[in-house]
């Protein structure tokens, strides 16, 4: 008799872990439906900044993909205003549905006119310059003191400039660690010194698209009140987080949740 009651014991334990589980999934099922639905059709671009390249997203891209969004991120020449909005443009263009255009840091000026795209249907600025029409970076911003992380850039025979090792771990990525900071210095994209004085176009992107601002509040490369400020220009929604000038690298989680909030 031990023997029956033990083997319907154990059925009965199964019999109702798989009806709990069949339950759970058939609950879970409708959020992952409506998920799906928001996603349909619509591609998250993501455009680097200075002293980067794409692979600045890694940390990213996978929570956006696992929610149902197609994502690319653009690699940027740094070699002008000009032939990094022609990227971005190649990009959104190739896409069959709606747009979310991300930038950093020199992304912002790159998204403030490439956004301008009718492709383009929402904008999310990380710890980046958000300019106005006909204006450059020097332009916005010559009433905020020098950010220190500019102070020692190397600059080659054409005019590219780069971030010393140490700046970069002093100033760039400071909340990254060591191993992820040699590996984003010996990858970072140099950048045209001329680009921080080519003006955007008549149009700023964010006058006519709904706005996101990640403000990284310990950024060194751009001063958080000229982010504040910005924001506050574009009318953004702001996310703030305690983070050095790439919160997509140290803070992963809180940007792509200010993606998928534009997403949506």
């Amino acid at each position: 008799m031990d023997r029956v009651a033990n083997v319907y014991r154990t059925t009965t334990i199964a019999l109702v872990a798989a009806v709990a589980a069949t339950a759970f999934s058939l609950a879970a099922r409708p959020a992952e439906a409506a998920e799906a639905a928001v996603a349909n059709g619509k591609t998250i671009v993501l455009v680097h900044g200075a002293f980067a390249d794409g692979s600045s997203w890694n940390k990213v891209i996978p929570t956006l993909q696992q929610r149902g969004y197609k994502v690319v991120a653009v690699q940027n020449p740094l070699t002008s205003l000009a032939d990094d909005v022609a990227a971005t443009n190649r990009v959104i263009d190739a896409q069959k549905g709606d747009v979310v255009l991300v930038g950093h840091s020199w992304g912002g000026v790159v998204i403030t006119e490439a956004g301008n795209n009718p492709k383009v249907k929402s904008l999310v600025y990380v710890a980046a310059f958000a300019p106005e029409a006909g204006q450059s970076v020097a332009d916005a911003s010559k009433s905020y003191a020098p950010a220190p992380g500019l102070k020692n850039l190397v600059a080659d025979s054409g005019g590219f400039l780069t971030l010393t090792d140490a700046d970069f771990k002093t100033y760039f990525a400071p909340d990254v660690s060591p191993a992820e900071v040699k590996l984003m210095a010996a990858t970072q994209g140099p950048v045209q010194s001329k680009v921080f004085g080519e003006k955007v176009g008549d149009s700023a992107a964010w006058k006519s698209k709904p706005s996101w601002f990640v403000l990284a509040q310990k950024d060194q490369m751009i001063p958080p009140t000229q982010q504040a400020d910005d924001a506050r220009k574009i009318h953004a929604t702001v996310v703030k987080v305690n983070a050095s000038h790439v919160p997509m690298v140290s803070q992963p989680k809180a940007v792509a949740d200010a993606i998928l909030a534009a997403a949506k």
